[in-house]
């Protein structure tokens, strides 16, 4: 329905704005590396790219850029061994995030308050709380097949802290943009 009142430049739109937040994903997650050193991963800020993707753009969007953008960050970090496994576990989470804020939304949820702000608080916990459960489960699974289980549950802690980060920056700066502009909820995919 959206497409047709705003035509094909929306859907252009929207392909464009998956690649640039492709990108940003991959420098918020290249910019802090702190590694560990039992599992060969890395605590990063792909987190705050990956929650607000999915809060303001939506499930495909951030299915996208979480998924391509840490996987290329791993690939050019060094960590190529993890890049399948990060392309699969965040758009799998950026996916399942951004369709819990669209459930949410459509179903008014609280709202956070604010005129122009489309989250909602019950949404937020949700889906945050969701994606803190895959990311942090998935990295353990396939670290502990990797490496062991002993070695993948040091790398929890991290994890955790990294989600949580993510969902408070990603939550703000959704908030701000949607109040800053907010026809950016026709991009939302």
């Amino acid at each position: 329905m959206e497409e047709k009142q705003y035509g094909s430049s929306t859907i252009a739109m929207k392909i464009a704005m998956a690649a640039v937040l492709t990108a940003v994903t991959a420098v918020f997650t290249l910019a802090v590396r702190i590694p560990i050193a039992p599992t060969r991963g890395y605590i990063n800020l792909s987190d705050v790219a990956i929650y607000f993707t999915a809060f303001t753009f939506g499930p495909v969007t951030a299915l996208i850029a979480g998924g391509l953008g840490t996987a290329i960050a791993d690939i050019i970090a060094g960590y190529a061994q993890w890049a399948p496994i990060s392309l699969v576990i965040n758009a799998v989470r950026g996916l399942a995030v951004g369709l819990i804020i669209r459930w949410a939304v459509r179903n008014k949820t609280v709202s956070v308050p604010g005129p122009y702000d489309p989250l909602t608080v019950n949404g937020v916990a949700i889906a945050s709380l969701v994606g803190m459960v895959i990311m942090v489960g998935l990295y353990f699974l396939a670290g502990g097949i990797m490496v062991g289980f002993p070695a993948a549950a040091v790398e929890i802690p991290g994890n955790i802290v990294q989600n949580v980060v993510g969902i408070s920056v990603g939550t703000l700066l959704s908030v701000s943009v949607f109040r800053a502009y907010p026809p950016v909820r026709r991009l939302s995919w």
